[in-house]
């Protein structure tokens, strides 16, 4: 790239060059021709009065011996004396003396001008002046070396200077087609440094961009893996409740390894998909900023296109799932449902998958008989979930919400729910229940109001956003 930019400002500024030089060489010829012509007929229009004055040749040496020291001037008197050596044809000789006629012409060797003189008696004399060939070129040719070097050097330095600015865009061309390489293969971190001409600074812009924008991608779809992986837990927990109530029979040592050879899997395939927290969760796609902190998201699109379910509804139903399970271990189970609408900006398998996570930990992590409850209320601009046990409880309420920091835990568990409430701008609080075991409050923002229905007539019914308070 490099030489075709350097060979394309060579043959533009060279043919700029070309269509002045050839030109001005030309003028420049002219201009000195025409000036040693002209001298010469002001020179001999000059010796013209001194031959009106007389005609003694000792005084008309003198006289065009003052007026060109290389004796060019020639007078030719009436009676065909000639002084000095002329080199004019004598047929131009006849005509300018019987014509009466200034020639001015070239002649082999140079330039003649004949300038004729009459004299009292109606005699003609004639005063040549004979300008040789290197008189009409003289310093044509140094004229000449001076407008070639020039040339010379602005072709030189239109190369030089195509060539650096060639080199800085071949540079970063090159620099972004290495990213680009070590990208495929890849190397998830490459970024390039936007350098370069404003277009492929922009390209620059748009591929660190793309790399950030793909780094995003990939850990959320990891993220959803882990996730969905963990979804799984749930069934998982209740083979492993089965395989126990199956004990003494043939069949429960084989049900029983394969539940813990599946569980060994699953929690592999956790381990290994997870990845920090890149952007929004709950396989919604990708959330704002002020969604991750806790601000209530402002969508661009019509609310009838956003998520919107029960959870009251929801957690009724997950929670008769696990009440059959927690009958079968002696567990205690409550439900305080509220009556008043819990309209959330979620799907029905996102609050699922967080009454899962949070009713799993019971069972996962307090022994059988360990009593829990679950409430839904509902509160201005909000809807809490709370379920809370007697068991243990967190001893690191913060540290648990983090990724796979808990022992013999993913951590994926209080980490969806708590994503689950940032998606709709609420939050998530960890505490110790009046019993002493964990006290988990999830809060979603209630979601916007559905959008106002037509009349018969065009007309639109308002839309109620808030229901009445407790």
């Amino acid at each position: 790239m490099r030489r075709s930019l350097a060979g394309v400002a060579l043959a533009v500024t060279s043919m700029v060059a070309l269509s002045f030089l050839i030109p001005l060489g030309a003028l420049v010829m002219s201009l000195v021709k025409e000036q040693s012509v002209t001298a010469a007929e002001q020179r001999a229009a000059a010796l013209a009065p001194v031959l009106t004055l007389t005609t003694d040749p000792s005084a008309l040496r003198e006289s065009a011996a003052g007026l060109d020291a290389a004796e060019h001037l020639v007078i030719h008197l009436p009676d065909a004396q000639s002084l000095g050596d002329s080199q004019a044809p004598v047929k131009l000789l006849e005509r300018a003396q019987q014509g009466r006629e200034s020639i001015s012409q070239k002649t082999p060797g140079g330039w003649i001008c004949l300038q004729p003189v009459v004299l009292p008696g109606d005699r003609v004399a004639v005063i040549e002046n004979f300008v040789p060939d290197e008189e009409l070129t003289r310093g044509v040719k140094a004229s000449w070396a001076v407008m070639l070097l020039l040339a010379v050097g602005l072709v030189g330095g239109s190369v030089l200077v195509a060539d650096r600015l060639g080199a800085k865009v071949v540079r970063s061309s090159k620099k972004l087609a290495q990213a680009s390489h070590l990208l495929g293969q890849g190397n998830l971190d490459t970024r390039v440094e936007p350098m370069g001409p404003k277009e492929l600074r922009d390209a620059g812009v748009a591929f660190n961009a793309m790399a950030h924008r793909m780094t995003e991608l990939l850990a959320i779809e990891r993220e959803l893996v882990a996730d969905l992986s963990h979804r799984l837990r749930t069934p998982l927990t209740a083979l492993h409740l089965a395989s126990e109530r199956m004990a003494g029979t043939p069949e429960s040592a084989r049900v029983e390894a394969a539940v813990h050879a599946l569980e060994s899997e699953l929690q592999a395939i956790i381990t290994t998909a997870r990845t920090p927290l890149a952007v929004g969760p709950m396989g919604h796609g990708m959330r704002s900023a002020e969604t991750n902190t806790g601000r209530k998201p402002t969508g661009t699109g019509p609310a009838s296109e956003c998520p919107r379910s029960e959870a009251a509804e929801v957690v009724r139903r997950r929670t008769a799932f696990w009440s059959v399970l927690a009958e079968q271990q002696n567990r205690p189970c409550s439900l305080d449902l509220t009556q008043e609408p819990t309209a959330v900006s979620l799907s029905d398998d996102d609050i699922a998958a967080v009454v899962d996570a949070l009713i799993g930990n019971v069972f996962s992590h307090t022994p059988p008989g360990t009593a829990f409850g679950v409430r839904v209320a509902r509160t201005a601009q909000a809807v809490e979930l709370v379920v809370e046990d007697s068991g243990p409880g967190i001893p690191e309420p913060d540290r648990a919400l983090s990724r796979g920091s808990s022992t013999g835990s993913s951590g994926l568990g209080l980490d969806i729910a708590r994503r689950a409430a940032a998606v709709t701008g609420g939050t998530m609080r960890i505490a110790h229940g009046p019993q002493g075991g964990a006290h988990i409050t999830v809060v979603f923002a209630l979601a916007p109001p559905a959008p106002p229905e037509r009349g018969p007539r065009g007309s639109r019914r308002r839309a109620r956003w808030w229901p009445r308070t407790r």
